[in-house]
């Protein structure tokens, strides 16, 4: 399954954009967080996202930046994921860790 994930940091923003391009980018679920700043880890939206995600799917954002600010939370999350089996992709960074090129890309 392509689980697709999206977020904004405050209620006047809107995710049109970032569910257009999930969307076709072959999400069949898509979760999201409104209002939630990316410094944080411990969102609603996310936490149902990681809890829909197992072994063979994908996660998919928008943009990096969507998932969280923290470098190395993030690389913390995409090794929990890849120890569960789950790919990441970011579309606008071109980055997929389905592939080894991909998890390349994301550690460099």
């Amino acid at each position: 399954m392509i689980v697709g994930y999206a977020r904004v940091s405050t209620d006047e923003q809107k995710l049109d954009l970032q569910l257009q391009a999930l969307k076709a980018a072959g999400c069949e679920l898509i979760l999201s967080d409104q209002g939630e700043s990316g410094a944080q880890f411990e969102r609603a939206g996310l936490g149902a996202t990681l809890v829909q995600l197992g072994a063979g799917d994908t996660l998919v954002v928008w943009r990096l930046d969507r998932l969280g600010r923290s470098l190395s939370a993030l690389v913390g999350l995409l090794e929990q994921l890849g120890r569960r089996g789950i790919a990441f992709r970011s579309l606008t960074e071109s980055i997929d860790t389905g592939s080894s090129g991909g998890r390349l890309m994301f550690h460099m």
